[in-house]
Parts: structure tokens; sequence; C-alpha cells
């Protein structure tokens, strides 16, 4: 969205177009090295993280609607931003 310019809603269907192979490919690879005995032993952060993100995927479908255009570009990045900084802050304490 941000590299190419594309509108938010074509870049939102062009990642569902793109997830399932990518996703199919990782459970295939770690399938076959025993990586998912950590999501049984973590099976219960697991869940607790695949419920929000379930519980925050309709709010946020729906801020769209709600939320001018001209600030659904800057918001995710500001977000991003955010987050990288409170990661590079984390790593040096």
């Amino acid at each position: 969205m941000l590299l190419y310019g594309v509108d938010v809603k074509l870049a939102g269907s062009l990642t569902l177009i793109i997830s399932p192979p990518t996703m199919l490919t990782s459970f295939a690879r770690y399938s076959r090295d025993g990586s998912f005995t950590v999501i049984r032993e973590q099976a219960r952060f697991c869940f607790s993280m695949a419920l929000g993100s379930i519980t925050g995927a309709f709010p946020c479908a729906q801020l769209p609607a709600s939320v001018h255009s001209p600030l659904l570009l800057p918001l995710p990045a500001a977000i991003l931003v955010l987050s990288a900084w409170k990661m590079w802050r984390h790593a040096k304490q």
C-alpha cells in the first residue's frame, strides 16, 4: 500500500490472495521439523492470541467506513513507527 500507492481496499484484497500460499508453505515446512510442538505446549497463549485477532477484526473492518480517508494511510504507518520505537527501546534494556 505504501510502496506502490495502491488503494486500501485493493491492498487488503491482495493480502488475502498472498496469505494462503504463504501459510500453506510455512505449515508444510514447520510440520516436518516438529516446530508445532511449541504450539501444543503454548496452546492457551495461542488460543488467546487467536481470540484477540478475531475479536479485533470486526471493529477494524468497520474503521474505513467511520474514519476519513486521509487518515487511513498515516494511521497504520504511525502504529508501525511506534511499535518499532518500543521494540528498539526494549532491545537496549
